[in-house]
């Protein structure tokens, strides 16, 4: 008696034995929630909604890092009411979407994302000829949206009026035992959305979940399929995970599960280098390190720095054919940047910031006359450098040449004509050393600069942190 007693205060009834219509109902002494870590702006969003005679939850993965005593970055609304209702309730609403409708509220900067609980899955949605589903915008019941929601951690409701939580699949029970699992037949539900398999991945290396092994069978067998889904949508959930604090576990987990093929083409070959795979972690320790430390990242150094090796590879094979060091650098961008183009959508801004970090690597070569200095000019400076360092502490390059613009970036003036009137003339050297002698190659043509940049070479990408083997510069 006293053990059923416990079950119904915790909600464990067995997954047999659950209605999925009717949610557990767990209280504040039961889930844990401390309400003061809910952003005031989604309790402004549902009090709103539930003042018009309206249900409203705080939803989705805000719900899951409660439970897990985390601050969410982001709050996700569900609601009975419909986008249009919802979108005359706020001044500042916009309906957005084709595949799924939704409304964006925004308060100042804060975004808050609110989404009318959807019905099941419609037999005569559009789908392409794989499965997926293409548009279905049904409405239904909050059961019905939780039934239509990816994994159990992530289909559970959380009302800040009376402090519950609505649970329909068990997710307080996989939260306890640190337990991804999709909700329904795993291979119907990757086939509507092949994306899911991404955010597998990515769950279980954020969260230390260990994936249920119904839930991990299909991926390997299924994989393909992500191949059908637009680059666009590929590129978001890529840099979602790259994004998500543990870039590295997600990439060796991808791995695992077979899902990088396609996603960064010749990754398994890098990886399995030594200099390769010491460069892509330093790089992804340091960008999961300025995420904990609440830094911002730029997208563009951090897949600069995936496909650095594909690049240098490239580089080399154009200048062994007899191309000069500068035109076969960036024939070698332009190979790397076409191909991932195409895979991934990489947005034209990325790829300029990506061009620009690697065209910098032969410069920092040049360290007589005006070429320093011209270089701590340049409006990338701090990425170029931060992805030098990395070079230089993956093994790749001499350790010389990152000391060296260490010292020059940080000297005052007497010391930067010092440096330069002791450097050595450049060696001649393969495009792995970073394209050494390029004094006599063709120089790129710029622009006009836009803005200035002070003495010390800070600019858009630079800060006050010391200089160290991360992408401080690589901030935007």
């Amino acid at each position: 008696m006293i053990k059923k007693l416990i079950r119904k205060i915790l909600g464990t009834k067995s997954k047999a034995a659950r209605d999925p219509n009717t949610p557990v109902v767990l209280g504040p002494d039961a889930h844990g929630i401390d309400p003061r870590l809910l952003s005031n702006n989604a309790v402004r969003v549902t009090s709103t909604l539930q003042e018009a005679g309206y249900e409203a939850f705080v939803v989705g993965g805000a719900v899951r890092d409660l439970l897990l005593g985390v601050k969410p970055k982001d709050f996700d609304i569900a609601t009975n009411a419909t986008p249009e209702q919802v979108k005359r309730l706020f001044r500042r609403a916009f309906i957005i979407g084709k595949r799924f409708q939704i409304v964006h509220v925004m308060f100042g900067q804060d975004l808050l994302e609110v989404t009318t609980f959807r019905g099941t899955t419609s037999a005569n949605a559009p789908k392409d000829e794989h499965g997926r589903v293409l548009r279905d915008n049904t409405f239904g019941s909050q059961a019905e949206d939780a039934e239509r929601r990816d994994f159990t951690i992530n289909a559970m409701y959380y009302n800040p009026a009376n402090q519950q939580v609505l649970d329909y699949h068990g997710g307080i029970e996989d939260i306890r035992a640190k337990t991804l699992r999709i909700i329904g037949v795993p291979e119907a539900r990757y086939r509507e959305d092949p994306v899911r398999m991404l955010r597998v991945v990515r769950f279980a290396a954020k969260l230390k979940f260990a994936i249920e092994p119904e839930t991990g069978a299909p991926i390997k067998v299924m994989a393909p399929l992500i191949n059908n889904v637009p680059a666009a949508r590929v590129f978001d959930e890529m840099l979602k995970l790259l994004m998500s604090g543990h870039a590295l576990a997600c990439l060796q987990q991808l791995r695992k599960e077979g899902l990088h093929h396609g996603l960064l083409p010749l990754l398994d070959v890098v990886l399995e280098q030594p200099l390769g795979v010491k460069f892509v972690t330093l790089a992804l320790d340091s960008t999961d390190s300025r995420i904990h430390a609440g830094k911002t990242v730029s997208p563009g150094f951090l897949f600069a720095s995936l496909l650095w090796h594909q690049v240098l590879e490239k580089w080399t094979a154009y200048r062994a054919s007899g191309e000069q060091t500068i035109p076969a650098l960036h024939l070698a961008a332009d190979d790397v940047l076409d191909s991932q183009t195409e895979k991934l959508a990489l947005q034209r801004k990325i790829g300029t910031d990506m061009r620009d970090i690697w065209s910098m690597q032969p410069r920092f070569e040049r360290r007589t006359g005006k070429a320093p200095h011209k270089l701590l000019e340049h409006l990338r400076f701090r990425a170029g450098y931060d992805f030098l360092l990395l070079r230089c502490a993956s093994g790749e390059i001499d350790a010389e040449i990152g000391d060296w613009w260490t010292a020059f970036y940080e000297g005052d003036e007497v010391t930067r004509e010092e440096l330069i009137a002791s450097a050595s003339t450049p060696r001649e050297g393969g495009g792995g050393s970073g394209g050494a002698g390029t004094g006599g190659a063709a120089k790129r043509k710029r622009g006009p600069r836009r803005g200035g940049r002070n003495r010390s070479g800070r600019g858009e990408g630079g800060n006050a942190d010391a200089p160290a083997p991360v992408h401080d510069g690589g901030a935007e």
